[in-house]
């Protein structure tokens, strides 16, 4: 049986869908931040775990973690999308530059991306007269295929915004064990490993869903890197307990 196509080929359904343009997806912001927020948290309780210390000690440095981790996150990720926003206005300004100044060579380039691409002829003629009469539509050119650079991109605000929400949100969930008064010592650790893996999981499922991808796959993945992560701050936290014990004698 085949499969169905994710959207139609009619004439009519083309047009409007390239008319609508690329919306930008802030969902890879989101994935990030969820994924990191969790993984990072457990980490901090599974390393609190590890070295034998309290539930509230857990529940201290997982809160303060995972506020300067979130705001770190959303700063570097807002940061990123901005270079990319700055770096294709720099680059639209010089293209308009050189086609101003040396247009004749601006021509050439052209000529050599279609070229290359496999045109030749009068085809070949055509395509650079058809770009290059009209001067928006030259530069664009110019920016996606020399440049390789989307004309337009996801905003630097709402990128950093998602990934500090979504961090802080989902980096939670690890905590709300040590909110409930019926866990005592190690069961703290338990309880929060074990939301936190429904969590991942539920985490790369969504993420399969959206993607179109192996459901169950990218909720495993994502729950065996997560869980990975915990499993090395617990063994380092384990190893520095000695020392812990140590200083509670000075």
């Amino acid at each position: 049986m085949t499969q169905p196509l994710e959207h139609s080929h009619d004439p009519q359904a083309i047009r409007r869908r390239l008319a609508s343009g690329n919306r930008p997806s802030y969902l890879p912001d989101a994935i990030l931040g969820g994924i990191d927020g969790c993984i990072t948290t457990l980490a901090v309780v599974a390393s609190v775990a590890g070295a034998g210390l309290p539930g509230v000690v857990a529940f201290v440095l997982g809160v303060a973690s995972l506020i300067a981790d979130a705001f770190s996150m959303g700063v570097s990720n807002y940061q990123a999308v901005k270079s990319t926003e700055d770096a294709r206005r720099r680059l639209r300004e010089q293209e308009k530059r050189h086609v101003a100044v040396d247009p004749r060579g601006e021509r050439e380039e052209i000529r050599a991306i279609f070229e290359a691409k496999g045109f030749h002829g009068d085809a070949l003629e055509n395509i650079v007269e058809t770009i290059t009469s009209d001067r928006r539509l030259w530069v664009d050119t110019m920016l996606m295929e020399e440049h390789g650079l989307a004309l337009t991109g996801p905003s630097a605000g709402k990128a950093g915004l998602a990934t500090f929400t979504t961090f802080v949100l989902v980096g939670f969930i690890p905590l709300l064990p040590f909110l409930v008064p019926v866990f005592t010592g190690g069961e703290y650790f338990v309880a929060s490993a074990l939301i936190t893996a429904l969590a991942l999981f539920g985490i790369g499922y969504v993420k399969g869903v959206i993607l179109a991808m192996n459901r169950w796959r990218a909720g495993m993945e994502t729950l065996l890197m997560g869980s990975g992560a915990a499993l090395v701050a617990f063994l380092v936290g384990t190893v520095l307990e000695p020392m812990l014990a140590d200083l509670r004698f000075l």
